[in-house]
């Protein structure tokens, strides 16, 4: 079967942390044969070091949707060009990688549905970290009902001084957002995948913008100082969320909270037979999967480390960025679905955009049934 060919809308540091290497490690599955970023040079330098020989630049992304030859497209931009491209792309006929989230807010996610249904092509949210050793080991647990009911979950995306200062990340204009969406999606999507349940009913936020405007605390970031004076979106945020069947979920996320105990990419489930967490994050050397039950008269806790704490690619076949690419390409070429659904991923969207929304009028957002 021929290499399926991939055109790339962005160029930045996603696209060279995580996508760039991982899909080189499949170049007996597929080529990266166009580029585009609105910085002319990263686009040129990413087509030097991953592209053919022959692989083409872009400034302008309609024009890199009209190469009929292009089979899948990964966008990796700025939150909020995520829906126009995306939907560019399906309408172009393309199937389609977007990064996370989906879109920064759930009318932009409703036109990304629509058109990703009327395409009939196939598409995914990057949430690598369902791809890690721990998350799916959890997965099967949840699968099996080794926890029972799960009724009470904490999704935990929550840093001490972890502000990213590269990018377009405080910039509201173009994320949308700061760590509820950038962070918080992780472990809000970890949380609902474990818990199987996608229908929400109602979520209460509040939204807080007081470090990052405090010079003074900018000191220890993780990153190196931030500048105060273009800070525009949240140093944290959190929500309330509760589900049709009466489960609740409790949601944190920060990049800057005088916390000492920093989780992300993290989940806490409460079940009726037995509890489990994730603990990883800044303030943890590696990730560690803890259950804990009673057995025999006596509480129990049960630990399991995977080996390595991979943020993104470090060569390693394992990583949780090169399984994603691997079951994307695996998906498109023998027409499966893949591991993270666009049904999923949207009700994330639509549960962090709640918590906005409720934190702007003051009151719980109730969804239609």
């Amino acid at each position: 079967m021929a290499k399926l060919k991939v055109g790339i809308i962005g160029c930045g540091g996603i696209a060279n942390q995580k996508h760039f290497p991982a899909l080189s490690q499949f170049k007996d599955m597929c080529v990266m044969v166009a580029f585009c970023d609105v910085v002319v040079e990263r686009a040129e330098k990413a087509a030097k070091e991953y592209g053919t020989e022959d692989a083409k630049v872009y400034t302008d992304y309609h024009e890199l949707l009209k190469d009929e030859s292009i089979d899948i497209v990964h966008v990796l931009t700025p939150n909020v060009m995520h829906s126009p491209i995306t939907v560019a792309a399906f309408e172009a006929g393309k199937h389609v990688m977007c990064e996370k989230p989906m879109a920064h807010n759930t009318e932009a996610a409703e036109k990304m549905m629509e058109a990703w249904r009327k395409s009939g092509k196939k598409f995914t949210i990057a949430y690598q970290n369902r791809f890690q050793p721990e998350v799916q080991a959890l997965y099967k647990a949840c699968q099996q009902e080794e926890l029972g009911d799960i009724y009470f979950a904490k999704a935990h995306a929550v840093r001490r001084r972890g502000v990213p200062t590269w990018g377009v990340f405080p910039d509201k204009s173009q994320q949308g957002g700061g760590p509820l969406i950038d962070i918080g999606t992780h472990a809000l999507d970890l949380t609902l995948w474990m818990m199987d349940n996608y229908k929400p009913l109602s979520v209460t936020g509040s939204v807080f913008h007081k470090l990052g405007n405090l010079p003074e605390s900018t000191e220890g970031n993780e990153f190196g100082p931030w500048d105060p004076e273009t800070f525009e979106v949240e140093d944290s945020a959190f929500g309330y969320i509760k589900m049709e069947n009466g489960a609740t979920i409790f949601l944190e996320s920060s990049w800057a909270l005088n916390v000492l105990e920093a989780r992300e990419s993290a989940t806490t489930l409460c079940g009726t037979k037995a509890g489990a967490q994730i603990d990883a994050g800044m303030g943890f050397k590696s990730r560690e999967l803890v259950y804990n039950s009673s057995r025999n008269g006596m509480l129990v806790e049960e630990r399991k480390s995977a080996s390595g704490n991979v943020a993104y690619f470090e060569g390693d076949s394992n990583d949780p960025g090169v399984l994603e690419a691997k079951q994307w390409l695996e998906a498109v070429k023998s027409d499966k679905e893949p591991l993270v659904k666009p049904e999923q991923a949207f009700v994330v969207t639509k549960i962090l955009d709640a918590v906005y929304q409720s934190a702007e009028i003051g009151k719980e957002v109730v969804f239609n049934k």
